[in-house]
């Protein structure tokens, strides 16, 4: 039988710290290479027999490992957060770093993450930039309010951000409010003109993308799911039959509490912090705005707000959301509301 070498890699911006161990663990080879995609090629040739790898998630993991599996190499990917190994050890540097995840993957105790497709990786990175794009949209509208509570201007908040009105504004404040101030008004609305056309940019090429659509319409079809919410479902999730239930589904996306079971005792603390934080923030959005449109999410909503709490009856809402998602994406139908209850009860 031939021996199969286990290779943990310690990975940075410059270098690539490595370690090369067989099944007892015995040390093969220990180097760093530098990080470019030469010295990769020429490094996983020179490597002895069929081996398997292992690196942490950083933010230079992807095109390592896709640099990799290009050259056939089988790569895992460990969960940084749960490698106490590395994070608890008293001595660390970069070679001690490599053996661990060596030692971790040989003795299959990796904690491994799912990698994407690439597909999938590229365009989440491009729902991610919409995300940014989005965030410096609110910040430059903030900054636009904050000049013009600066110099006690007066203005109608509902309106403030649309064109005509804006125009209006600006010729009311000429020589009433200094020259610089006008000046960063326009300056302000001129970005945020250019981030609204990007942003739609960036959607409608995602919308467009052949491999996206049909998933897109059958999620859309969920009354309170909009695009934005299929997309950051469909990309931050990736493949929804990598879930065994729904309620991992829910943890994914942090929706529910932490949990503590020690000795027969059991304690939920806050939101764990242990979430996809981009599809967090989205589905919790969402949730606010869905049961305007979903009856029997209007419905799990005020149950949940009997309780006294609205945030959590938004955390509820989110819930049954995820539970939505993950019936249509797994069923591949479109979405269909269970029939109401017909007839009375028997006494």
């Amino acid at each position: 039988m031939e021996q199969l070498y286990y290779v943990g890699m310690d990975v940075h911006k410059k270098t690539i710290s490595y370690c090369v161990k067989k099944a007892g663990g015995e040390i093969v080879e220990e180097q760093r290479i530098a990080s470019t995609r030469a010295e990769l090629k020429a490094w996983h040739q020179r490597l002895p027999g069929p081996w398997v790898g292992v690196m942490e998630a950083t933010l230079f993991t992807g095109w390592i490992y896709d640099c990799l599996v290009e050259q056939g190499a089988t790569v895992k990917v460990a969960h940084p957060a749960m490698l106490q190994a590395i994070v608890a050890a008293k001595k660390k540097n970069d070679p001690i770093d490599a053996r661990t995840l060596a030692d971790l993957l040989r003795c299959n105790l990796l904690p491994e993450i799912y990698m994407a497709p690439r597909e999938i990786r590229e365009m989440r990175r491009i729902l991610r930039y919409r995300n940014l794009v989005v965030r410096q949209t609110v910040q430059m509208k903030n900054k636009i309010a904050g000049l013009l509570m600066e110099t006690g201007s007066e203005y109608d908040a509902n309106k403030l951000h649309r064109r005509k009105y804006f125009r209006q504004l600006i010729q009311e404040l000429d020589g009433v409010v200094p020259d610089s101030v006008v000046q960063l008004l326009q300056l302000s609305r001129s970005t945020v003109e250019q981030l609204r056309k990007m942003d739609r940019q960036l959607l409608r090429g995602l919308a467009q993308q052949p491999e996206l659509q049909q998933r897109l319409e059958r999620l859309t079809s969920i009354p309170g799911v909009g695009p934005v919410t299929a997309l950051s479902w469909m990309l931050e999730i990736g493949e929804a039959s990598r879930f065994g239930t729904i309620a991992q589904a829910i943890s994914y996306c942090g929706l529910c509490s932490a949990q503590h079971n020690s000795a027969g005792k059991e304690y939920r603390g806050p939101i764990s912090k242990q979430r996809n934080h981009h599809l967090q923030c989205v589905l919790v959005e969402a949730a606010k705005l869905a049961p305007r449109w979903n009856p029997p999410l209007a419905a799990v909503h005020a149950r949940a707000l009997e309780r006294g709490n609205r945030n959590r009856a938004t955390l509820a809402v989110a819930r049954k959301l995820v539970a939505y998602l993950m019936a249509v994406d797994r069923s591949g139908k479109p979405f269909a509301a269970a029939p109401a209850a017909t007839g009375t009860q028997a006494a």
